[in-house]
């Protein structure tokens, strides 16, 4: 749980959420939010000497940063594939509002400094957590969709969703490959049966039945566009509830 001991966030952080919360109702200080959080990431960088991905500040500002960077793209086809816009609208709302709260939570922990452990000093390490959380964003765009598809009634909003987690199931599977080296240069083994490992590999296996699921003409449309919204919640599980319901070798 979080205490006042970790209320140690940059006052910058606090900002860069506000510009997000100003985003749902004016898109351009969404924009600016995104680009004060990219400064504050390469800042963070530069005074580590290292990718900032370690620990549930760095991780959080990681995914608000990379949801809003994907998401924005997603609105740049949608509006040129001709989408209305009060749909576009609400996609940047779900988007800053979601992006909000994650450097908001990123704001409550005290950002990690120092001596990275052995296991960690890797670039393998780095490559596997952030393509992990690029995957991560996309699944929640692709969330974004699906519910915009069943308020909507829009099958173009699913087939949308359905392409976006697509890509993100393949990110996905590289990092688990990824991951995979990094465990055997750190310890020699491939696979340790931690409950990160374990839930990643749920994870995995849900976004395969639902690619597959969208398939069949039985659970196609907004059975498929549900799945992809439930989907989500796993991704968030396996990201902050298994780090803090249980003990894992992974720290974010």
């Amino acid at each position: 749980m979080i205490s006042p001991d970790t209320l140690a966030g940059p006052p910058a952080v606090y900002f860069i959420a506000a510009l997000y919360l100003g985003g749902m109702a004016w898109r351009p200080l969404a924009y600016a939010g995104l680009f004060s959080q990219c400064v504050y990431m390469i800042a963070r960088g530069l005074e580590l000497g290292r990718l900032p991905l370690v620990g549930v500040h760095d991780t959080m500002s990681f995914l608000a940063l990379s949801s809003m960077a994907f998401g924005l793209a997603t609105l740049y086809s949608m509006k040129r594939d001709g989408a209305e816009g009060r749909d576009t609208m609400l996609l940047m709302r779900m988007l800053a509002l979601v992006s909000a709260i994650f450097t908001l939570v990123a704001a409550t922990q005290a950002p990690k400094t120092g001596y990275l452990p052995p296991v960690l000093n890797t670039y393998w390490f780095e490559l596997h957590v952030a393509v992990s959380f690029f995957s991560y964003a996309l699944f929640g765009i692709a969330a974004f969709l699906g519910v915009m598809s069943i308020m909507r009634g829009t099958a173009s909003y699913e087939r949308l969703e359905y392409k976006t987690a697509f890509i993100g199931y393949g990110l996905f599977s590289i990092s688990m490959i990824m991951g995979g080296v990094w465990a055997y240069l750190a310890w020699g083994t491939y696979w340790l049966w931690t409950p990160k490992e374990l839930w990643t590999s749920l994870l995995w296996v849900y976004y395969s039945l639902y690619l597959h699921a969208r398939l069949h003409p039985r659970f196609s449309g907004r059975m498929t566009a549900a799945m992809g919204v439930a989907g989500y919640g796993v991704v968030l599980f396996t990201y902050l509830g298994v780090g803090l319901l249980m003990k894992s070798s992974h720290s974010f």
